[in-house]
């Protein structure tokens, strides 16, 4: 069996596989609500073999979604139709996983696919538009761009109500039946604002020094961990390099996971960027040194970018850069990616067992047919 089709287990979940569903945002929510949309774009990749989905960034308050259209999880009436989803995951045998997030300045921007705010009244009905102010670490605008409001900065009680609002969507989390929850710290959104200096000037206990830009983000985690079950793991998303001039760098992450890992986190999921200034150039394979240099301080972790080779993704593995392997722009071109992916590691076979029982005979007779090989 190759590695990446072979199980993995943290605390008490076991994946199928060790591929996983990147949260990919859709911007196709009412007031925070899953609909039929979100149950049709994440039930293909559990029919397609992969292991573990996580759901798109999810906002822990109103002021946290990065646009109108984005899920949220703030609510009681809101677990319903994502415990629909989940249950529809599990039963096609992957693991279902949520990412909670706060989008800080960068809320309250356009849905993406839009382009800018151009809704005609009949649209603003039919989409829930809404807008608000968005909350910061500073009151500096994210870039100068209309698609950016000039945020206000948080004060102590702030801060305290959005941790709060992290806790509380866990709590909700668990409820709808998730395996995980990943944090969001990465891309430039509000954990990821605290830590860079490029977008945290704050002169307190949440500002200034190393120590201080991480506050934010460890109490957040504390307050997650400290409701999620113990029996499943906390994932954490981290921009492990801003990739700009003087901003959060890796050994400012190693730093961080772990603490992170002090806490309860199992495993740190590496990204970048965020801010102005990226300057990583987006290739295959482009993030995974981030993901190993990470791992290889000790702290288990997910790498993601650009793999679409399962010779790849198989590599990555064995040579000890990740524990998983993640998987968005690639999945979304093809939501088969692993089950086509398992064929070409380890040929038939077992292989066949990821297709959903009601396409694997018809599968492996057309296979039988065109001569391809069966083990």
């Amino acid at each position: 069996m190759s590695q990446l089709f072979s199980p993995f287990t943290l605390r008490g979940l076991t994946m199928r596989n060790r591929t996983v569903i990147a949260p990919m945002c859709q911007y196709s929510a009412q007031h925070g609500l899953a609909n039929d949309w979100h149950f049709v774009h994440l039930g293909r990749f559990a029919l397609g073999g992969f292991g573990l989905v996580i759901l798109e960034a999810t906002g822990v308050t109103p002021e946290a979604r990065i646009s109108y259209g984005d899920l949220g999880l703030w609510n009681d009436e809101q677990i319903a139709p994502l415990a629909h989803i989940v249950k529809f995951l599990k039963s096609e045998g992957a693991a279902a996983g949520i990412q909670l997030g706060h989008a800080g300045r960068k809320a309250a921007t356009p849905i993406w696919w839009r382009g800018g705010f151009n809704e005609t009244e009949t649209d603003k009905l039919e989409y829930g538009y809404e807008t608000w102010v968005p909350e910061a670490p500073s009151a500096e605008r994210h870039a100068d761009s209309p698609n950016y409001q000039m945020p206000v900065a948080l004060d102590k009680a702030g801060i305290q109500r959005v941790v709060q609002g992290f806790a509380d969507a866990a709590r909700r989390a668990d409820q709808a039946g998730f395996d995980t929850v990943e944090i969001h710290g990465a891309h430039g959104y509000l954990i990821s604002q605290f830590l860079s200096p490029l977008a945290n000037h704050r002169t307190d206990a949440y500002g200034g020094s190393r120590e201080n830009r991480m506050r934010f983000g460890l109490e957040v985690t504390e307050a997650v961990r400290a409701v999620w079950p113990e029996d499943k793991p906390l994932i954490v998303r981290l921009s492990v390099t801003d990739g700009s001039p003087g901003g959060w760098g890796v050994e400012d992450s190693i730093v961080l996971s772990r603490e992170m890992q002090a806490l309860g986190v199992d495993m740190i999921h590496c990204s970048s960027g965020g801010f102005d200034g990226y300057s990583l150039k987006a290739a295959p394979l482009y993030q995974v040194e981030l993901s190993k240099a990470v791992r290889a301080a000790g702290i288990p972790t997910i790498a993601v970018g650009l793999i679409d080779d399962p010779h790849d993704a198989e590599r990555i593995l064995e040579d000890g850069e990740a524990d998983l392997v993640a998987f968005a722009r690639t999945a979304l071109e093809d939501p088969n990616w692993a089950v086509h992916a398992r064929h070409t590691l380890e040929g038939g076979g077992d292989a066949y067992q990821l297709w959903p029982k009601q396409a694997r005979n018809r599968i492996r007779d057309r296979d039988r047919a065109l001569g391809i090989r069966q083990s």
